[in-house]
């Protein structure tokens, strides 16, 4: 085979993981704009379609690792395989759903394939190029990736109102098909050199521990925080995850080594890609509502809005992995969380009334921080372990990346709802536990016609109170993420702190340093 057949094959291998790990991004966020139209087809409450979203965040957060550890051990290419089709039948079943307790079952077993994609996609990249060639391919994979997760909202919104909420699970079918074909032409099978046995022990108190600890995030404010299921849940995490630890200090062939966590590298990486997880799931939620809530603009403006944050992942992915490939990835970690802290300071400040300069300006900042953490904190997981633990590593930090994803929006979810049901119940001189208030607040779009069916109030003024509300827990969720993204920006300075030389000078019994 040639110089050049054997590059094609390498870029065609790239698109074919590409396709499938776009479309794991893709569905993480796709679901959050068709969730009136789900509500009103179903005819249940916002509530109980919320685990349409949780079930999902549930299975992709807790099952990364053992599918990275799966596709070291078994092959990666046939376990991306498994994976595609899992994640096609799985669309399939969501889309013909009959109920919603159906549609909630399919999203989980999404949820399970995509973190198959995510991770072995990763891993056969990683296989496939060589290292001098990675932070380009790694460039334009979490390009990809960034594309899927910021247009997520807007093309659920946009295929949802031209041809209907199962649209957006069917749709995936024919790329599904198209990943396949592709991968059956260019993806040579890999695995780990050193393969060890499966620690099924260590597999299944993870899968236990960690979905019960994301449970208790997730229905912690329903369910009640110090209500005996929750206490339950949170007793049968910690004692699973304690359990957990030392059983992995103690297996040869652990499913996390959690020696990679002495490793100041990997350590700055799952941190940054844990923050960027955190800002982008909170700021996605809430960014398109204030557009919709706040400026009344419909799907199509909210899309054309958001394409500079789309953009900037795109387009600035690929010149990352130069950059990354020339300098190495730390420079670019550290200044793509300095740029998160000034978008969500800046978005910190909007109103009614702010310039549409200054929001695109903070979407812009938004887009150059997304695209210089997503690659680089993948390319700097993978080179701080050897080559034959890369789908470990991967799935590791995308499992790190996960939780901070489910547990920023589980929190800022709770912040957003906590703040603006408190500004509301100030305004209307209601008590802010009332459920139908929750659940008004839970949906914005819908709160002014939720609201006026329990208030004699004229609507104009439950729209300014409406807004007023949503502003005020949108600054005070921005705050939150000021916050998180500069103690991960400190994290990350720290871990990747070079240390310092001592110079020694011998002369006539003397030292100097």
């Amino acid at each position: 085979m040639t110089t050049s057949t054997l590059a094609s094959r390498r870029w065609l291998a790239l698109a074919a993981v590409s396709i499938a790990s776009f479309l794991g991004c893709v569905d993480f966020t796709v679901v959050n704009t068709a969730l009136p139209a789900l509500q009103q087809h179903f005819g249940v409450s916002v509530r109980d379609l919320q685990w349409v979203i949780n079930g999902f965040i549930l299975a992709l957060s807790s099952t990364a690792v053992l599918f990275g550890r799966l596709a070291d051990l078994f092959g990666r290419r046939k376990v991306l395989y498994l994976g595609l089709i899992g994640f096609g039948a799985a669309s399939l079943w969501a889309g013909l759903a009959g109920g919603v307790n159906e549609l909630i079952i399919a999203r989980i077993i999404q949820g399970l394939a995509c973190s198959v994609l995510y991770t072995a996609s990763g891993a056969i990249v990683a296989n496939t190029f060589a290292p001098e060639e990675q932070g380009r391919a790694f460039g334009i994979l979490f390009g990809v990736n960034g594309i899927g997760l910021a247009i997520g909202p807007v093309a659920g919104g946009l295929i949802t109102n031209t041809f209907g909420w199962q649209w957006i699970f069917l749709v995936n079918i024919p790329f599904v098909l198209l990943s396949l074909g592709l991968m059956r032409i260019s993806v040579s099978e890999s695995r780990a050199e050193t393969v060890g046995r499966l620690d099924w022990l260590g597999s299944a108190l993870l899968l236990i521990g960690l979905p019960s600890l994301i449970l208790v995030i997730v229905q912690g404010s329903t369910w009640g925080w110090t209500s005996p299921a929750i206490l339950g849940v949170l007793s049968l995490s910690i004692i699973t995850l304690l359990a957990f630890i030392v059983v992995e200090l103690r297996v040869s062939s652990p499913i996390v080594d959690l020696r990679l966590f002495a490793n100041r590298a990997f350590v700055a990486s799952a941190t940054a890609s844990a923050g960027l997880a955190v800002f982008y799931c909170v700021a996605f939620f809430v960014m398109p509502l204030y557009l919709s809530v706040v400026r009344h603009e419909n799907a199509a403006a909210i899309g054309w809005l958001l394409l500079p944050t789309t953009l900037g992942v795109a387009l600035l992915s690929p010149v990352v992995g130069r950059l990354v490939d020339r300098h190495g990835p730390a420079p670019l970690l550290k200044a793509g969380l300095s740029l998160f802290v000034i978008s969500a300071a800046i978005q910190a400040t909007f109103s009614t009334n702010t310039s549409i300069f200054i929001i695109l300006t903070a979407f812009v900042l938004m887009g150059i921080a997304w695209a210089a953490i997503l690659g680089p904190s993948t390319v700097q997981a993978m080179s701080s372990v050897p080559a034959d633990a890369s789908s470990l590593a991967i799935g590791s930090v995308m499992t790190l990346h996960n939780i901070g994803g489910g547990i920023g929006i589980a929190v800022g979810v709770g912040i957003y709802r906590y703040f603006a049901a408190g500004e509301f119940a100030g305004l209307s001189n209601t008590s802010a536990q009332t459920p139908w208030l929750q659940d008004a607040i839970s949906n914005p779009e819908q709160a002014v016609q939720l609201f006026s069916s329990h208030l004699s109030i004229a609507q104009d003024t439950l729209q300014q109170w409406v807004e007023t509300s949503f502003i005020h827990g949108y600054q005070t969720v921005m705050l939150f993420l000021v916050a998180t993204t500069l103690v991960s920006l400190a994290i990350v300075t720290f871990a990747l702190r070079q240390p310092k030389t001592v110079h020694v000078t011998q002369s006539a019994g003397s030292t100097t340093k």
